[in-house]
Protein backbone atom coordinates (compact mmCIF):
# COMPACT_ATOMS: atom_id res chain seq x y z
CA UNK A 1 0.00 0.00 0.00
CA UNK A 2 2.64 2.75 0.99
CA UNK A 3 2.33 6.05 0.46
CA UNK A 4 2.80 6.16 -3.25
CA UNK A 5 -0.91 4.85 -3.45
CA UNK A 6 -2.28 8.27 -1.64
CA UNK A 7 -2.29 10.04 -5.01
CA UNK A 8 -3.11 13.71 -5.96
CA UNK A 9 -6.23 14.02 -4.33
CA UNK A 10 -5.27 12.60 -1.05
CA UNK A 11 -2.58 14.75 -1.15
CA UNK A 12 -5.26 18.20 -1.85
CA UNK A 13 -6.87 16.46 1.39
CA UNK A 14 -3.92 16.37 3.42
CA UNK A 15 -2.82 19.82 2.74
CA UNK A 16 -6.34 21.03 3.60
CA UNK A 17 -6.34 19.41 7.24
CA UNK A 18 -2.74 20.56 7.85
CA UNK A 19 -3.62 24.28 6.48
CA UNK A 20 -6.60 24.30 8.67
CA UNK A 21 -5.03 22.60 12.03
CA UNK A 22 -1.79 24.99 11.35
CA UNK A 23 -3.16 27.81 9.97
CA UNK A 24 -1.58 29.74 6.91
CA UNK A 25 1.38 31.73 8.45
CA UNK A 26 3.42 28.89 10.22
CA UNK A 27 2.98 26.57 7.35
CA UNK A 28 6.55 28.07 5.83
CA UNK A 29 8.09 26.88 8.92
CA UNK A 30 6.53 23.69 8.69
CA UNK A 31 7.63 23.28 5.32
CA UNK A 32 11.15 24.53 5.95
CA UNK A 33 11.51 22.11 8.49
CA UNK A 34 10.79 19.15 6.88
CA UNK A 35 13.02 19.97 3.76
CA UNK A 36 15.87 20.57 6.04
CA UNK A 37 14.85 17.02 7.88
CA UNK A 38 14.50 15.43 4.58
CA UNK A 39 17.69 16.65 2.86
CA UNK A 40 19.49 15.50 6.03
CA UNK A 41 18.03 12.24 5.81
CA UNK A 42 19.00 12.09 2.49
CA UNK A 43 23.17 13.50 3.33
CA UNK A 44 22.93 10.67 6.06
CA UNK A 45 21.93 7.52 4.15
CA UNK A 46 24.51 9.04 1.11
CA UNK A 47 26.91 8.93 3.86
CA UNK A 48 26.16 5.29 5.06
CA UNK A 49 26.12 3.87 1.11
CA UNK A 50 29.47 5.42 0.66
CA UNK A 51 31.16 4.48 3.41
CA UNK A 52 29.75 0.27 2.79
CA UNK A 53 31.27 0.94 -0.82
CA UNK A 54 34.20 1.84 0.90
CA UNK A 55 34.62 -0.61 3.11
CA UNK A 56 33.47 -3.00 -0.01
CA UNK A 57 36.61 -2.01 -2.39
CA UNK A 58 38.62 -2.14 0.94
CA UNK A 59 37.77 -5.47 1.65
CA UNK A 60 38.61 -7.01 -1.98
CA UNK A 61 41.55 -5.50 -2.40
CA UNK A 62 42.64 -7.15 1.02
CA UNK A 63 41.82 -10.55 -0.50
Amino acid sequence: MGLSSIGIPGLIIILVIVLIIFGPKKLPEIGGAFGKTLSEFKRSTKGMLDDEDTNSKLDKKSE
